[in-house]
């Protein structure tokens, strides 16, 4: 049951006739006896008898190495800022850009100050809020004779929970540990940002370096359609090979305009990132397709397990939610003991207001309550069980957070050599089809090879520059995955 108590009778002003239930007061002087108050506030708190259960971190069984992997590096991936592991300037701008206007890592940083804001208000809940109260009141005396007054003012402490079973505390460490997570969350938000600026940014140079080929390719396949039409004439090739030349340049123009397309969707898609529309260069008119291996990116270092999966910020943000779910156990434990407030108040009073500070009477009220739940339906306890399953749950997306994160390594690092290979491989396959394509147009001029056999070989050189390019994309585009899977790209040079 709540007890109520008016303004008015806080302070001890009745209706004239009546007597006032609680109130000590001494006209014209100061509150007594204040000091009762601060050594009850400060017995509570010395016998504070927290029900927060003991924090202990889910052990996780996930293996000791991870496969393929090199030895640790004396510099894990996370301390490696993305300024340093990027290494194209126009990137690394892109990169920048992204953190200062992208939308959805702007969400998170909010995130941050509603959860800060959120704790603060927990912790206010620990101490007294003091209110500075005035009320009036004028209505018929009781006797029917003429008008009753009543004024008061002075400092009100409404319903301070004095916390001796622990339940505002726990419910403050459950609102710092979703602060904490949030701000891990950010960083979390930040790595993906920067990996998922990278992977869209190499896929766009990759369009455009197969915009580049394709051109070249058309620009040759309309050449060899001319000459193929000028033998056609002169009756030197067969309709045959005129429609094979034909069918080339078709297939060359169609490849030209789907890429145009992707390249125009994969710049809006970085933009978005990037968080300004337009702010992408154009896509070149004339340039060169890249066929080397270097990429614009530094080589990722490797740590063990336990040393890496801990430091993801996704992983630090899913176990801040797990000792967010512990300490609302707390808070349910400490609603099966007696919940204890205080309401307290100091000033004066007066039946006239010119008087209320002159010659008002002073005096204080201090009404503290002890609510001990005794039949509540269940209420409770699955309050308990509703916290406990909540706990539960925390410990399994920690844990599928840690075995998500040794996933993405292990995904990242098995891919590594087999990719180099690939390289490697489609290097000597290119090396050989262009080398096959010039020896064919030597036959062909020679009249040792038909025109049939010109076309499949260039057919055959291009398929193999296409594959060329997209294997280098794909070493680099791992490279970030790597690097992101490893918890790098939230932090700056220090």
């Amino acid at each position: 049951m709540i007890k109520f108590i008016s303004p008015r009778a806080a302070f001890g002003v009745t209706p004239q006739g009546a007597t006032p239930a609680v109130w000590q007061s001494q006209p014209g002087g100061v509150p007594g006896r204040v000091t009762s108050l601060g050594v009850l506030l400060l017995a509570g708190l010395l016998s504070a008898c927290s029900q927060l259960p003991v924090y202990q971190r889910p052990a996780v069984d996930v293996p000791a190495a991870f496969p393929a992997a090199t030895a640790p590096a004396a510099t894990p991936a996370r301390d490696l800022a993305w300024q340093d592991f990027v290494r194209e300037p126009e990137l690394r701008a892109l990169i920048a850009r992204a953190i200062d206007h992208n939308r959805d890592l702007r969400v998170a940083v909010l995130q941050i100050e509603q959860a800060r804001a959120q704790f603060q208000i927990r912790q206010a809940d620990q101490l007294p809020t003091v209110n500075a109260v005035a009320t009036g009141n004028r209505q018929p005396a009781a006797n029917g004779d003429g008008i009753s007054s009543s004024y008061t003012a002075g400092l009100a402490l409404a319903s301070w929970e004095i916390d001796l079973f622990g339940r505002v505390a726990s419910l403050k460490e459950a609102a710092l540990a979703q602060f904490l997570a949030s701000e891990e969350t950010r960083k979390a938000v930040q790595v993906s940002l920067v990996a998922s600026v990278s992977s869209a940014w190499l896929g766009l140079q990759n369009t455009d370096d197969q915009i580049a080929l394709t051109r070249q390719t058309l620009a040759s396949r309309v050449d060899g359609l001319s000459l193929t039409k000028l033998r056609f004439d002169n009756g030197t090739a067969t309709a045959l090979d005129l429609r094979q030349a034909e069918s080339l340049v078709a297939s060359a123009q169609a490849t030209l305009a789907q890429l145009q397309r992707q390249r125009a969707q994969e710049a809006n898609a970085l933009a978005l990132l990037v968080g300004q529309g337009g702010a992408l260069p154009p896509a070149a008119t004339t340039r060169a397709p890249v066929f080397d291996a270097a990429l614009p990116l530094a080589e990722v270092p490797v740590g063990l397990p336990s040393d890496v999966l801990l430091q993801r910020p996704d992983v630090r943000a899913a176990e801040q939610q797990l000792v967010a779910a512990n300490a609302q156990i707390g808070a349910a434990r400490a609603a099966f003991f007696p919940r204890i407030s205080l309401t307290a108040s100091v000033g004066t009073a007066s039946n006239q207001l010119s008087n209320l500070f002159s010659s008002g009477s002073w005096g204080w009220t201090l009404a503290p309550q002890a609510l001990l739940p005794i039949f509540d339906a269940g209420r409770n306890q699955a309050g308990l069980a509703s916290a406990q399953a909540a706990q539960q749950m925390a410990v399994a997306q920690y844990e599928k957070a840690i075995q998500t994160a040794f996933k993405d390594v292990a995904d990242a690092l098995v891919a590594r050599e087999p990719l180099a290979e690939q390289w490697r491989a489609q290097q000597a396959l290119l090396t050989s089809e262009a080398e096959r394509a010039r020896l064919t147009d030597l036959r062909v001029n020679g009249g040792v090879a038909s025109q049939l056999e010109l076309l499949d070989a260039q057919r055959s050189l291009f398929s193999a520059q296409q594959a060329l390019l997209q294997t280098r994309l794909a070493l680099a585009q791992n490279q970030v995955a790597l690097y992101k899977a490893l918890g790098g790209g939230w932090k700056t040079p220090g």
